[in-house]
């Protein structure tokens, strides 16, 4: 869950090719599956459950805009974890961004349901997350976006091999404000 008591400056780390790969299980009870056409309700309700977006409308918008045009790439690139019974209560997108003409691999939406946090569902669907990053695109390096929100995913992304990137201004396109974003969450980190 968001923490939007601090200012928000946007936050990026980076994994270097050739970090190990972590690992992790999900709990019992739990599974892996890939986005399936219709899924983008599930997509939109865990988002909105952590405060990314204002209505699920929303949420359901901003997937069907960036990622339901990429058909092929978005059936295999949209993680959830859900529940045995089906129900869909995590989410990881392996996705990219570009600088110029550059590719750049960015990990995007990495969220669990506020009521299903707590379990190692994140560690298990981060680490999972990775694997399926260099599975696409090869052990390069990569990149995930975070924000001062959400600073408890900081030791989490970490603890995958990311470290927070200071010396690139916009990787993949996006404004990097770590610089001035991580003294105001260092004590929480």
């Amino acid at each position: 869950m968001l923490d939007k008591s601090i200012p928000f400056y946007r936050i990026i780390l980076k994994r270097r090719a050739g970090t190990p790969l972590p690992e992790a299980e999900l709990p019992p009870g739990y599974r892996f599956s890939f986005y399936q056409p219709g899924d983008e309700k599930a997509w939109g309700e865990i988002e909105t459950s952590v405060l990314e977006f204002e209505t699920v409308a929303d949420a359901i918008d901003r997937f069907r805009k960036e990622y339901v045009p990429y058909e092929t790439e978005v059936t295999r690139r949209t993680l959830f974890v859900e529940r045995d019974d089906g129900f869909k209560v995590g989410t990881f997108t392996a996705w990219w961004g570009y600088t110029g003409q550059r590719r750049h691999p960015w990990m995007h939406w990495v969220s669990v349901r506020p009521e299903f946090q707590g379990l190692g569902l994140g560690k298990a669907l981060v680490a999972r997350g990775v694997q399926l990053m260099v599975e696409l695109e090869g052990d390069c390096d990569m990149y995930i976006p975070t924000q001062t929100w959400s600073h408890r995913a900081i030791r989490l992304y970490q603890w995958a091999g990311f470290d927070l990137l200071y010396d690139e201004v916009r990787p993949g396109g996006m404004e990097n404000q770590t610089a001035e974003g991580v003294p105001l969450i260092k004590h929480l980190l």
